[in-house]
């Protein structure tokens, strides 16, 4: 732990693979980011209120699992400049920026039903 706050562990151009278990973790976020993607797509075509939510967070999870699986090629491949560690928290900062519009979708999606629903209880006395 002590490792993680030293400016030499974040800005080594030449740092070593992950340890086994922090690649695993990461191969696991990988996979996560991926299968929620592969969820997505097939619930993101239906229609209704949360349907820019679902098409938001599929891109968000498509995306990601992309640059994560490039960024597990560069640590195995040990490439010197890429495989640097503020590359990834760099790309978990992006993570954090761009699912926050996302969670404000979601959380105006109450009121969008609410509406809705008045707008259909209004069209409902309009003659046809």
């Amino acid at each position: 732990m002590k490792n993680l706050l030293t400016a030499d562990y974040w800005f080594n151009l030449a740092p070593a693979e992950f340890i086994p278990s922090v690649q695993k973790m990461f191969i696991a976020l990988i996979i996560l980011l991926a299968a929620g993607a592969l969820m997505i797509a097939i619930t993101k075509s239906r229609a209704g209120i949360y349907r820019g939510f679902f098409k938001r967070l599929y891109s968000f999870c498509l995306g990601n699992a992309i640059i994560g699986l490039i960024f597990l090629f560069i640590n195995y491949e040990t490439v010197p400049f890429f495989s640097a560690r503020f590359w990834l928290a760099l790309w978990a900062l992006s993570m954090i920026i761009w699912i926050i519009p996302i969670i404000k979708i979601l959380k105006a999606v109450p009121e969008r039903k609410k509406t809705i629903e008045k707008e259909r209880e209004f069209k409902k006395y309009l003659p046809k």
